[in-house]
């Protein structure tokens, strides 16, 4: 197991620069998940940490000692990519000890481990058969035993789920959740899937156009969003947003009105997640709008509502089935614990004393 530290890491292609002064701190044995949208940095920062990439600014340290110029082989990093890039002429278990077998090591050591990855993952029963005869889950499952055979100080996942159903996906992050608590090394995640990112890290890692935006644990993420980019980005469904105008009694909304001391004139849009929205007009604010349509998933009812004079709808997330008509008038009310508020420039702001700590 190891530490991961990163100062001042930047990569550049030419006059393109596509990391931009990183600085991350990965304790060891953390779970940790890199986010962001697609071009954002993070597979190439993935690649940067396993010495795929050449590091233009900056260094990589691991517990202390700096890598930067380290052969990808010598830094104890095992790396899983998007795709499983299994051998088709061997069977599992010559597969996942390749690697060491190619580092010449002893074949009593190989086999043994190649056993207890197998058991690990639960796939000791697939060791004899060759790729064509497995599942896309099972596929996935021998890429990451392909790693856990070598042992390393630090485990990198590039979007391993990528390529998986989404029945497969859930079941797959059950498994990456088991793997995390039996290893406890340390491990770096990649994905664009902030519901993966949620329930699999210790710590997020959330970049944008190469940028680290914000780092913090999901619930800190969640409920702390630094920026318009963070809260928009962790959440699913993901949050509303509203412009607003200051008002002699609050905030002007869309057919209501935000009942709040307007200290921050400088708020020029509110966020609210769907399911901190409800039907009805006892809050501190209240939209008014048309259901242009629901989504019925059982558990809970989704309702889009148009907002008068807006150019975007919203999402409401009921509890339970409720059935609304199409076209119907409706109030959708919320209250000032639940809103998140943002400047001209996107940066969080409080509204009032009571959210100070949490915006």
């Amino acid at each position: 197991m190891a530490d991961l530290k990163i100062e001042g890491l930047c990569k550049r292609y030419g006059q393109v620069e596509v990391l931009k002064n990183i600085d991350l701190d990965i304790k060891d044995g953390e779970f940790v998940v890199f986010v962001g949208p697609s071009g954002c940095g993070k597979s190439t920062l993935l690649r940067m940490i396993c010495g795929l990439d050449e590091v233009s600014a900056g260094q990589l340290l691991i517990d202390g000692e700096k890598v930067n110029d380290v052969p990808s082989s010598k830094r104890g990093i095992a790396m899983v990519f998007q795709s499983y890039a299994l051998y088709p002429h061997m069977n599992v278990a010559q597969n996942m000890g390749y690697a060491l077998r190619l580092a010449g090591e002893d074949k009593a050591l190989i086999t043994a481990r190649v056993k207890q990855a197998a058991e690990i993952l639960k796939i000791d029963h697939l060791l004899d058969r060759k790729p064509r005869q497995l599942s896309g889950g099972q596929r996935q499952r021998v890429a990451i035993g392909r790693a856990i055979v070598r042992e390393p100080k630090i485990f990198l996942f590039d979007e391993p789920l990528s390529n998986l159903d989404a029945a497969l996906r859930v079941d797959m992050r059950m498994e990456f959740a088991r793997l995390k608590e039996r290893l406890g090394t340390t491990m770096i995640y990649v994905t664009h899937d902030q519901v993966e990112a949620m329930t699999l890290a210790d710590k997020i890692v959330v970049l944008q156009d190469g940028v680290v935006e914000q780092v913090g644990s999901p619930i800190d993420l969640y409920e702390r969003p630094v920026n318009r980019f963070v809260a928009g980005f962790i959440g699913s469904p993901k949050m509303n947003f509203v412009p607003v105008k200051p008002g002699p009694d609050g905030y002007v909304l869309p057919g209501g009105l935000l009942k709040v001391s307007a200290e921050a004139g400088n708020v020029s849009e509110i966020g609210i997640r769907p399911e901190h929205l409800r039907l009805g007009t006892d809050g501190d604010g209240v939209f008014a709008g048309t259901v242009e349509t629901t989504e019925h998933l059982g558990s809970d009812t989704f309702a889009i509502v148009q907002l008068e004079g807006q150019p975007r709808p919203i999402m409401v997330r009921l509890p339970g089935e409720r059935r609304l008509d199409h076209r119907s008038q409706v109030s959708v009310t919320f209250d000032l614990a639940s809103v998140y508020a943002f400047d001209q420039a996107g940066k969080s702001v409080a509204l009032s004393n009571e959210r100070a700590d949490a915006a």
